[in-house]
């Protein structure tokens, strides 16, 4: 049973760094794109980044790119989010998620292109 843990949400001030982790298990990792999304109240889930199932190519929403980066260490099955210089409305909860296929060639930016969503991570940017 595929299963995905984000962790390292928080609270910080406006121009400060996070960096989230999503730990999978139960599906065959490196086969998968994965994929970052966020949700803040009373919005629509935003797809904010993505890295294709070996590494090599990486999608950013306008609203992140250039602030936030998407790696992935296939050999401890975990994508990473490094969020910098964040702002006060990239607070929400953050899920990250694998792709529906396999070895897709590059990346899908549409949520419903991915399927077993974590279970959150809450990040939260204030003064």
């Amino acid at each position: 049973q595929v299963q995905l843990v984000a962790s390292g949400g928080g609270l910080v001030q406006p121009g400060g760094s996070l960096r989230l982790s999503c730990s999978a298990s139960g599906l065959a990792f490196s086969s998968y794109a994965m994929g970052w999304c966020r949700q803040a109240p009373g919005k629509e889930r935003e797809f904010v980044a993505g890295i294709d199932w070996n590494g090599g190519t990486t999608y950013y929403a306008d609203s992140v790119k250039g602030r936030f980066t998407i790696s992935r260490d296939n050999a401890k099955n975990t994508v990473y989010l490094q969020m910098s210089s964040l702002l006060l409305e990239d607070t929400a909860v953050y899920y990250c998620a694998k792709d529906r296929n396999t070895r897709r060639i590059g990346v899908s930016k549409y949520t419903r292109d991915y399927d077993y969503w974590g279970q959150g991570t809450q990040v939260t940017v204030s003064s």
